[in-house]
């Protein structure tokens, strides 16, 4: 067997497909962590989206809930919670909560994007001025998750003294800097926004400034991976994310779809080359294949940690493909 390269994490979607709902969906992601625990993976997080038919995990702290019952070792969390559309005092409260459920597990991924659409922000009463309130905000937050100090009046109950590890997403040199300048460990969005990865990296290390919570620069990496028996296999596997990415740029968001045997029958040659770009840094193959591709990536980013998207249509199927991961990878 293949020796371990570095920590291997999951990006869970909670996929609904055109052939399950929103439950089977929250089922299937629970019973991906159980099987993801016992293949090796460190931790799985579900994100925020609102308003997504496709995708089950809005409410991200009754999620993790949910993993987090059906698991006893693998690390929990949020990939992410995007603060401006939250009081950071509520976001204490639940991520304090679940840190007392499943202590040493929970992790506190952070973004500033809306995670939807802008007539959703009205309903979720996002003000307009929110994101320019993230650094602040984040700050906040981690105030109301450490000890609570003498005579403090406003504590987040259960959440004080739970110091829960606070992480900044991004997809942009906004995200490096900030994680940089408040010490805390970085993840870049590489998996669907991957044009200035290498360049956000080099910042956040450049300007990492120590912190209680972090002594050195923590970086981690998304990326699309899908193995299958053969690179034939996992390419066509590859077309439900492909399609996925085409319905977003169409305004068609909705169900997730089945493999097809020609993508190329579905997308125009301008939406291939958006997908393209977008989903830039993937790896679809076989375990060899995988195995190769993730090396190199290691070696050009020098990435701490991976985080993988393994966007498969059926359960089955996509279980197999993160056996397959975790097995090339040497977990």
């Amino acid at each position: 067997m293949a020796s371990p390269l570095l920590p291997l994490s999951i990006l869970e979607l909670v996929r609904v497909t055109e052939e399950t709902d929103a439950r089977q969906a929250l089922l299937n992601a629970r019973d991906l962590a159980a099987h993801a625990e016992d293949w090796g993976f460190n931790r799985i997080w579900v994100a925020e989206h609102h308003n997504m038919s496709g995708i089950a995990s809005a409410a991200v702290s009754v999620v993790l809930g949910h993993i987090g019952a059906g698991t006893t070792k693998i690390r929990i969390g949020a990939g992410g919670i995007m603060l401006p559309n939250h009081a950071p005092y509520v976001i204490a409260e639940q991520f304090g909560t679940l840190e007392r459920l499943f202590p040493g597990r929970v992790d506190l991924g952070l973004g500033r994007a809306p995670g939807t659409d802008q007539l959703t922000l009205r309903a979720l009463r996002r003000e307009p001025e929110s994101a320019d309130r993230f650094p602040d905000d984040v700050l906040e937050l981690q105030a109301f998750l450490a000890p609570a100090g003498e005579g403090q009046r406003i504590r987040a109950v259960p959440a004080a003294g739970t110091e829960v590890p606070l992480w900044i997403l991004g997809s942009s040199h906004f995200g490096a800097s900030l994680a940089a300048m408040l010490g805390l460990p970085y993840s870049f969005a590489s998996h669907f926004a991957p044009d200035v990865l290498l360049t956000a990296l080099d910042m956040y290390r450049s300007r990492f400034q120590p912190s209680e919570q972090l002594r050195k620069p923590y970086a981690m990496v998304g990326v699309n991976v899908i193995a299958a028996e053969t690179d034939a296999e996992a390419r066509r596997l590859a077309t439900t994310q492909q399609m996925s990415f085409v319905n977003m740029f169409r305004g068609a968001r909705g169900l997730s779809q089945p493999p097809v045997d020609d993508i190329e029958s579905y997308w125009t040659p301008q939406e291939k080359a958006q997908v393209s770009r977008m989903l830039a840094r993937s790896v679809y193959g076989s375990p060899q294949t995988v195995r190769a591709g993730l090396e190199a990536l290691v070696e050009e980013t020098k990435a701490d940690e991976l985080i993988i998207v393994s966007d498969v249509y059926d359960h089955q199927t996509r279980l197999k493909s993160l056996r397959l991961i975790a097995e090339a990878m040497g977990l």
